[in-house]
């Protein structure tokens, strides 16, 4: 069961998500909270796997509340939903650490499998804004040359890890591609965050863009 933490400042927004959220078998709504501050704490009392955010909230927002949780101990995953399909808040909120980011204009049904995949350590971002993301991160000389440098750390196998997550491909589709098993690819993916100082794959994407090993 995927427990979820719903965050934003409007309640029937949340009721409303938690009415989706709990319609499915394998999701369930733990808490909720109001803005990014009760957001931090009931983060840390619930523990869940999942924190779906609002952004713009009053006194705490989404981005630095989803800064303040991924820095906890066994930190959620962290999905910010927004009706903001704008660049700044984007940016922002892959830099604070969170692993996904949709509009909340999204189908039910993808925001469902939103939750599942970043509770099963993936990356989610809205189609929208995932060529924005990589165009705004990535591209410069001095980026690549950073990127790259940051890579000879890594082991072949690791590379090889590292170029599928770069090219948006789950951990289940990487176990299968270099034919190892699903742990020992969790186990992989963990070790490029450690050795890459990312918080998430969206982070490893953008690195891996950066350096030229995807395009």
């Amino acid at each position: 069961m995927i427990r979820v933490l719903l965050v934003d400042d409007e309640e029937l927004v949340r009721a409303g998500l938690r009415v989706i959220l709990d319609s499915a078998a394998d999701l369930t709504v733990v808490d909720e909270a109001g803005d990014g501050a009760d957001a931090v704490v009931a983060a840390r009392r619930c523990k869940p796997d999942v924190v779906v955010m609002d952004v713009q909230m009053p006194h705490v927002d989404g981005i630095e509340a989803t800064r303040a949780i991924v820095d906890q101990s066994s930190p959620p995953k962290v999905l910010v939903l927004t009706m903001f399909d704008l660049d700044d808040h984007v940016y922002a909120a892959i830099e604070a650490g969170a692993s996904g980011f949709l509009l909340k204009d999204t189908h039910y049904e993808e925001l469902l499998r939103a939750v599942r995949v970043v509770a099963a350590g993936d990356a989610m971002l809205s189609p929208s804004v995932t060529k924005r993301v990589m165009a705004r991160f990535g591209g410069s000389p001095g980026k690549a040359k950073a990127a790259q440098e940051r890579l000879d750390t890594l082991t072949p196998r690791e590379n090889s890890i590292l170029e599928l997550v770069g090219a948006g491909m789950s951990n289940s589709a990487i176990a299968r591609t270099l034919q190892l098993t699903e742990s020992t690819v969790k186990g992989y993916v963990s070790q490029l965050f450690m050795k890459l100082d990312c918080e998430n794959r969206v982070q490893v994407a953008i690195l891996a863009h950066d350096a030229g090993v995807v395009s």
